[in-house]
C-alpha cells in the first residue's frame, strides 16, 4: 500500500484527519508510533537489568549498543562521554528505528519529512550552547562568538545556523530521495529490485543514523574544545607574564 505518491514530496501532504486548526498527518502518525516503540521497548529491555556475569542477550545487546556510543563520544570530547550519551543515543535510536522501519509496508518513515529533520537538527542546535555554557558559564560561551575580534560574531552566527540546516537537509534528502527511487522501481520492476534495495535502505537508514549523531557530537565537541583552547591560551600568556 502506498501512502505518499511520487507527487507528493513530503509525508506532510498526506492528512489522515483534520478538525478545525488540528490536523493528523501521516508524519506525525509515525512519529508517535516510533516514540511508543522505542519508549515500550526500553521499558522491557531495562525491567530486569541485572549486575551478574550472567545477563539476558537484550541487555548485552543494549550494553554493546552504549558501548560503541560511548567510545565514539569519548574520542571527540576526551573527557565526560556519559554526560552526551542521552541526547545522542535518543538521536541515533530515534533515526535508526524510524528508517529501519520502512521495510513494513505502508509504514513512511517520519524522517522523510522536512519538518522532523528540521526539529531534530534544532535539538542539535539548542544543545550546543547549552553544553557549552553548562561546561564554562554563559560569558566565557559568548565570547567565542567575538574571536578573534567583534568583526567576525555575524560569521559565526551563519556558521551555527548554516550547520543546522546542512543536518536538515542531508538527512531528509537522503530519506526521502531513496522512498522515491523504491517507488519507481515498484512501477518498473515489481519483484527483484525493489527488495535488493529494501536491502540496501536498511544499511543506508543506519549510516544516516550514524552520520546525523556523529556530526551532533562533533558541532558539540566544537564548541567544548574552543573553550578549552582559549583557557590553555590565557593558562600559558598567565604563566610567561609570571616568569
Amino acid at each position: 500500500m502506498e501512502i505518499v505518491t511520487l507527487n507528493q514530496i513530503s509525508p506532510d501532504q498526506v492528512i489522515l484527519w483534520s478538525w478545525g486548526f488540528i490536523t493528523l498527518n501521516v508524519t506525525i502518525l509515525y512519529t508517535w508510533l516510533v516514540m511508543t516503540i522505542l519508549v515500550v521497548g526500553s521499558w522491557l529491555v531495562t525491567r530486569n537489568l541485572s549486575s551478574e556475569m550472567h545477563v539476558s542477550r537484550w541487555q548485552h545487546f543494549l550494553e554493546v549498543i552504549i558501548s560503541i556510543i560511548r567510545g565514539e563520544i569519548g574520542e571527540m570530547t576526551k573527557k565526560g562521554a556519559d554526560h552526551y550519551i542521552p541526547l545522542v543515543g535518543t538521536l541515533f535510536l530515534f533515526i535508526c528505528t524510524s528508517n529501519v522501519l520502512a521495510v513494513v509496508p505502508g509504514y513512511v518513515a517520519p524522517t522523510s519529512s522536512i519538518t522532523t529533520t528540521a526539529a531534530l537538527a534544532t535539538c542539535v542546535f539548542i544543545a550546543v550552547p547549552f553544553y557549552g555554557i553548562s561546561r564554562n558559564g554563559v560569558l566565557h560561551y559568548l565570547k567565542e562568538y567575538f574571536q578573534p575580534t567583534f568583526v567576525f560574531f555575524p560569521f559565526h552566527v551563519m556558521g551555527e545556523i548554516s550547520r543546522t540546516l546542512a543536518l536538515t537537509v542531508r538527512l531528509f534528502g537522503n530519506i526521502m530521495s531513496h522512498e522515491k527511487v523504491i517507488g519507481i522501481l515498484l512501477a518498473v520492476t515489481p519483484l527483484l529490485f525493489p527488495v535488493v534495495m529494501q536491502i540496501l535502505g536498511l544499511l543506508i537508514g543506519v549510516i544516516q543514523a550514524y552520520i546525523f549523531a556523529i556530526l551532533s557530537m562533533v558541532y558539540i565537541a566544537s564548541a567544548l574544545s574552543a573553550e578549552e583552547e582559549h583557557h590553555v591560551h590565557a593558562e600559558v600568556k598567565q604563566e610567561s607574564v609570571t616568569a
